[in-house]
Parts: C-alpha cells; structure tokens; sequence
C-alpha cells in the first residue's frame, strides 16, 4: 500500500463542509457511506488529489493513484454527469439497476455467440485482440455520495466499451486519444490532466501525431456524440455496431496501431463458444 493511500486510510476528524469543494462532489463526511468508503476532509483530499496526480505521471500503471486523481478531483462534472442520465431513459434505467461490468456479471461465452458486426460480438473480440479483461477497474474510495460513487464507478467500467466503440486500442497514443475524447463528452477533469500531461512520455514523432490527428477528432466527436455515460451498453449487445456508431454519433479516429491483428483476436473470440 503506498504512503498516499497509507495517509487517506486512516482515521479523520469531522471537519464540517462550509461550502462546496472545488476538489470533491462533497468533502468532510464523518461516516462510510457505502462499502470501501474513505471519507476524507478537504486538506486530504486537497494533498491526495496532488500526490496522486505526482505518481500517476511518474508511472501510469498504477492504477489505484489514477483512480484516486480522477475521484479526488471530480468536482460537480459527477453532479452533470448525473443529471445528464436523470435526462435519459437508458441513464435513469442504469442509476434505478446500477449493473457492473466484471467478467463474473458479463457472460462472455454468450457475447462470442452474438453475429459478427454486433457490439457485443465486438467487444469480445476487442478484449482478445488487447489481452485485457474487464476486471482491471479500481473501486471507488473517495467519492461521498453513493450515487455519485456509482457514476464514477459506471465511467471506469465503462471506458473499454468507448475504446471499443471508437476502434482504439491500448496503447498509450491510443489511450491519451480516448482520454481527450473523455474529457470533450463527458467533462471530468482527470481525463483533461492526463491528455496534457500523458503526452510528455511519448516520443516527438508520436506526440506530433497525437495533436495534429488524434486531438482534432477527439474534440469534434467527443464534442458533438451523444453523452455516453447514458448508454446502457448492456441492452446493446445484439445491436449492429456502425448502426451504434451513427445513432451515436461517432465515427473512427485515425487508424491506430495494433499488437494483435484482427483476424487473429476473431479466431480466439470464436473459440469461446
């Protein structure tokens, strides 16, 4: 456990909220709201926030101090962020269900079932095609409110289906694209700090074309596509991807680099059957 996460962990005072933190959605609760709950008052959300973003561009693999940048530094984009669902049938059908994305939740034998050209068929293939699987996501820890922790937990879990939708892999060029789409659809604040900060560990080459090809549709399709935390992406899995794609208003970014042909990650999606 690092020294950060050491420091949230234990025991705090109650601090009572005066007014509405910058930092988070609501900062000072005395009690766990919900299971795995840290409640922290704002000087810890404050140097939790610091510190973690200090770590998360030392070494991005550390996945619970980016999680815990993106908790930390929400703000009300959680509050948008659930109004925005409240607005939508699919988003108020996901906050009444709150279903999760795990490998225990999802049946993956059953999507490679699914037609060639479904979304749920593709996503198989792309968790083949990547070598992930959905059980990689953080808990959330440092979110007040239950609902907005769910919101934020939706997000996380969520965000291999936009690497999917937006044909990306996972690499870091891809990755920085995605978090800049992120950021223009949905607003949160960690997806911002990691695309200007993220592209300072790619070469010039890379970066070059980060900004001159990735960033332009990034902001145009993220900008102008449907909110995507308002997608139920699970009643979606039958659904003809490009036929998502156009009600969703997305289209591809330029092509990426893969590890792993496409044909190949097929193949391994098919032998799930």
């Amino acid at each position: 456990m690092s020294v950060l996460a050491s420091f949230a962990r234990r025991s705090t005072p109650y601090v009572k909220p005066i007014a509405r933190s910058f930092f988070s959605p609501t900062v000072g609760s005395q009690h766990p709201a919900y299971q795995g709950h840290i409640p922290l008052n704002r000087f810890e959300n404050a140097f939790l926030a610091a510190g973690s973003a200090l770590i998360s561009l030392a070494n991005p693999r550390r996945g619970d101090m980016v999680a815990a940048l993106g908790e930390t530094t929400a703000g009300p984009s959680l509050d948008i962020l659930r109004d925005r669902m409240l607005e939508s049938p699919e988003g108020r059908r996901i906050l009444k269900q709150r279903p999760r994305v795990t490998s225990q939740s999802v049946d993956m034998h059953k999507l490679a079932q699914y037609p060639q050209g479904t979304f749920g068929r593709s996503y198989v293939t792309w968790l083949e095609r990547c070598g992930v699987t959905p059980d990689t996501r953080e808990p959330v820890h440092y979110i007040d409110d239950p609902e907005l922790a769910y919101v934020m937990q939706r997000y996380r879990e969520c965000h291999d289906f936009y690497h999917c939708i937006c044909s990306l892999p996972v690499n870091v060029e891809s990755e920085l694209a995605l978090k800049f789409f992120e950021f223009a659809n949905l607003g949160l604040p960690v997806a911002a700090i990691s695309g200007v900060f993220g592209h300072l560990r790619l070469d010039a080459k890379k970066r070059a074309r980060l900004f001159s090809e990735y960033l332009p549709w990034a902001v145009k399709c993220g900008g102008s596509a449907r909110s995507l935390i308002t997608v139920y992406w699970e009643e979606r899995w039958g659904q003809d991807v490009e036929e998502m794609k156009r009600e969703l208003g997305i289209w591809d970014p330029p092509e990426a680099r893969w590890s792993k042909p496409l044909s190949e990650a097929a193949k391994a999606a098919a032998a799930r059957k």
